[in-house]
This record gives structure tokens, C-alpha cells and sequence, in this order.
């Protein structure tokens, strides 16, 4: 019996275990079966879409693109047929395209590109890129389609500032200006400095827009404001522009802009000046040489320096070909040894100040290249360049507050321009400032 009693306890403590056991597994299987929630906030990473690579509006990972330059006589029908494509249906092209891009304007020397969907396949378009700021679409599938794409284009205002060396053309392409916004700078200072008689040690300083397409400079845009200093003083050009006004002004708003320009052909030089007893290169006599030559490249664009009529465009065996034209009761000019006249340049046709008229060119008695350049005041010849010509007025009082909160801002950038001189910052490369728009 004693024995018994001793066993008992042992048989619990078996029990318990065992009712312990069967705690736990079907805690365990409850656990399981509802599968907690961590307390942990998962989050969603997103992934990126990936960057589809489009050229001329066609994605280069589903098809194959070819880029080219047009050679000399070489036609729409040479290049679509080496690509399969029919010629009759060049031919429905050339029709469709003649009201919206003529292929007619298509020249050498330009770029375009083949698109494919594969290397074997025929040609489904053909791209155009007549200028960097748009391309043509000649589209070859099942509808023929023409479409002109304008190219969006990023503009922003950069700065520069030079010092001249040499010469202003040779110092500002040296800091890889380009020549547009050479003559932009001339034409906005044109009848305050003297670019003939440029010396070293004169200082500019510009403010313009320059033109992007994906990051790569395409062109000039406005020219914004011009400094230019020298021995005898400093000028300011600054533009200004609203619905009644448009040019560029001195710092008292009134344009700078002159009746006439100092000269009839840019970026050249003064090969023999307005002379009373010149000896004539070519007849080896002392004559009065009435006018100015400016030496220039055949076929430079000779530019009417005023607005006016043309009342001659003819040939004589001296003055060669020339034009003449009246621009008031007072003043008239003259444009010996042309090349050839301007298209539609005939007496009777107005022209204004900066419309070609004509090219350079050594017709008559001349020895080389350039235009004899003459001027009449009240029926005389008279030396140009030493004439006072009366200075143009203002604009209206109402206007010019406008003006002048124009005006200070341009300053204002043009003053924060340093000479390289002053910075350490070397000038050689255009100074960025403000991104200005994009369109």
C-alpha cells in the first residue's frame, strides 16, 4: 500500500507534463494559423521606369536609326530606293510633302537620318534637319505623312567680358565668342565707337542670350546690353523692347541708333580713304578720290546704310557696277564695283537701313575686292565719317520710367561682370548667370 502511495506522484508529474505539452503545440498551431502581423510598417519601394532613349521622336531600342549628310546632286529617289522604298511611291512623297516641306528644299551638306525597324528592313521614315531648330518627317508607312518638328529650345542670359590684344574680332574669338554676337555687339555700338580705329587696352563687357537643344549651344539670341571702354570714354547699349519701342538705347533712353551707318560692309577694313589728291592705283594720276573703300571678300553683302529709294542700279566703265539711292532732300549714297545687285534691287524699290543691296566685287576700274563708298550732302561729296549728323531723340517722357527699370537691371549685370584683370576667374570662357526662360 505504502509502495502505491509512492508511485502516485510520479504518474502526476507525467500528466502534467503531458497536459503542458499539448499547451504548447496548440498555442504554437494558433500562433501559426493566424499568422501575426509584425508590428513593423513594411513600405513599398518603387522602382524606377526605365528611360526610354528617343531620337526624332522614335525610341532607338526599337529601331534602328542611320544618320547621314547629303552629298552634291544627290536626290530624295537615290537615297529612299538603296532603302526599298518603291519609286512611284517617292514619287506620292514628293506630292504630299510639296504644301508642307518640299523635298525641292532639301541641299547638300545637311544631316539626315534613315529609320528602320531593323537593319534589313526597308526604310519606314526619313528625318530632314534643315537647321538645328527643327527636323522633318517623311513618313514611308502604310499613310504617307510630312511633319515638321520644332525643337524645344533652352534659352538662357551668359555674360563676357574681354580685353583687346590684337583686335576686337581676333580677342573675342579667342574666348570662343561667335561672330553673330560679334556683329551684334558692332551693330548695337556702331555709331559711337569707331571700329576702324580699335586700340589694345579697350575693354567690352556683353550680356546675351544664348540658344540650347539637349544641352548643346545652337545659336545666338538677343543681345541684352553692351559696355564697351576705351581711351576717350565709356558707352552703354542697352535693349529695350515693349509694344511701341524696340532697339537699343544709350543710358538716357534715346536710340543709339543713328539717320546712317558709319558703314556699308561689316567685319572689313579701310583699304584708301576720302582723299582730295590721291594718286589712282590704276589710271597713275593725281585725282580727288570722293569717296571711302572698304576691302572686303567677293560677294561680302554691301548693306544700305539709311532708308531710302533706289534711284540707279546700273553699269558705267568706271564705277562698275553700282547703286545709288536718295534717302531725303538733304543726303544720297553710293555703292560702287558690285559683284552683283540684291534680288529686286531696281530705281523706284524703298530699302531700309541694313537691307542688302548688293555684293562685293571688283567691277570697273578697281584692283580688288571692295565697295567705293560715296557720299552727298545737299548735292556734294563729302567725307562721311568727319559729318556730325544731328543725334536722334529720345523717347517719350510717359515712356521712360519703363525704361529705366529696364535699363538699371542690364547695368546691374553688366557692373557684376569682372575683366580678367580683376578675378582670378579667367574671362577665356562665357560667364553663365541667369537661366532666363525655356520655350
Amino acid at each position: 500500500m505504502e509502495q502505491e502511495n509512492k508511485k502516485r506522484p510520479k504518474i502526476y508529474d507525467v500528466v502534467i507534463i503531458c497536459l503542458v505539452a499539448v499547451a504548447l503545440i496548440t498555442a504554437y498551431n494558433f500562433i501559426d494559423i493566424n499568422k501575426i502581423t509584425p508590428t513593423e510598417e513594411i513600405v513599398e519601394i518603387p522602382t524606377e521606369e526605365p528611360i526610354e532613349n528617343l531620337k526624332f521622336g522614335f525610341s532607338e531600342d526599337d529601331y534602328h536609326i542611320q544618320e547621314h549628310t547629303l552629298f552634291p546632286n544627290q536626290f530624295l529617289s537615290d537615297i529612299l530606293m538603296k532603302y526599298d522604298v518603291s519609286l512611284s511611291k517617292v514619287f506620292q512623297l514628293e506630292e504630299k510633302a510639296k504644301d508642307i516641306y518640299s523635298v525641292r528644299n532639301i541641299r547638300a551638306g545637311k544631316k539626315y537620318a534613315i529609320i528602320q525597324k531593323d537593319s534589313c528592313s526597308a526604310a519606314e521614315c526619313l528625318v530632314y534637319q534643315p537647321d538645328p531648330f527643327k527636323y522633318v518627317v517623311y513618313d514611308l508607312r502604310d499613310t504617307l505623312d510630312v511633319k515638321i518638328i520644332e525643337r524645344d529650345v533652352t534659352t538662357t542670359v551668359e555674360s563676357t567680358a574681354g580685353i583687346v590684344k590684337s583686335s576686337l574680332w581676333m580677342s573675342m574669338k579667342e574666348q570662343g565668342l561667335s561672330p553673330v554676337l560679334i556683329e551684334k555687339m558692332e551693330d548695337a555700338l556702331a555709331w559711337s565707337i569707331d571700329f576702324y580705329h580699335i586700340q589694345d587696352g579697350d575693354r567690352y563687357k556683353l550680356i546675351f542670350e544664348r540658344r540650347y537643344i539637349d544641352g548643346e549651344p545652337v545659336g545666338i539670341g538677343q543681345l541684352k546690353g553692351a559696355y564697351y571702354k576705351n581711351a576717350d570714354n565709356q558707352y552703354y547699349a542697352v535693349y529695350y523692347e515693349n509694344e511701341e519701342y524696340s532697339g537699343f538705347y544709350d543710358l538716357e533712353g534715346r536710340p543709339t541708333k543713328k539717320g546712317f551707318l558709319k558703314s556699308p560692309v561689316k567685319a572689313s577694313r579701310i583699304s584708301s580713304s576720302f582723299n582730295m589728291n590721291r594718286l589712282h592705283p590704276i589710271l597713275k594720276r593725281r585725282k580727288p578720290h570722293l569717296g571711302t573703300d572698304y576691302a572686303a571678300p567677293y560677294g561680302t553683302p554691301i548693306l544700305a546704310v539709311g532708308n531710302g529709294v533706289v534711284t540707279k542700279a546700273a553699269y558705267t566703265k568706271g564705277n562698275g557696277k553700282y547703286v545709288k539711292i536718295k534717302h531725303d532732300k538733304t543726303f544720297s549714297t553710293q555703292y560702287l564695283h558690285m559683284q552683283r545687285f540684291a534680288p529686286g534691287i531696281k530705281p523706284g524699290v524703298h530699302v531700309k537701313q541694313g537691307d542688302v543691296i548688293g555684293h562685293v566685287g571688283s567691277t570697273g576700274l578697281a584692283t580688288g575686292p571692295h565697295v567705293c563708298f560715296r557720299f552727298w550732302k545737299n548735292g556734294r561729296q563729302v567725307n562721311h565719317l568727319k559729318e556730325n549728323f544731328p543725334p536722334p531723340e529720345p523717347m517719350p517722357q510717359d515712356q521712360l520710367p519703363e525704361f529705366f527699370e529696364s535699363r538699371d537691371r542690364i547695368i546691374e549685370q553688366l557692373d557684376d561682370v569682372k575683366f580678367e584683370d580683376e578675378t582670378q576667374i579667367s574671362s577665356n570662357t562665357p560667364e553663365k548667370t541667369v537661366v532666363k526662360f525655356r520655350s
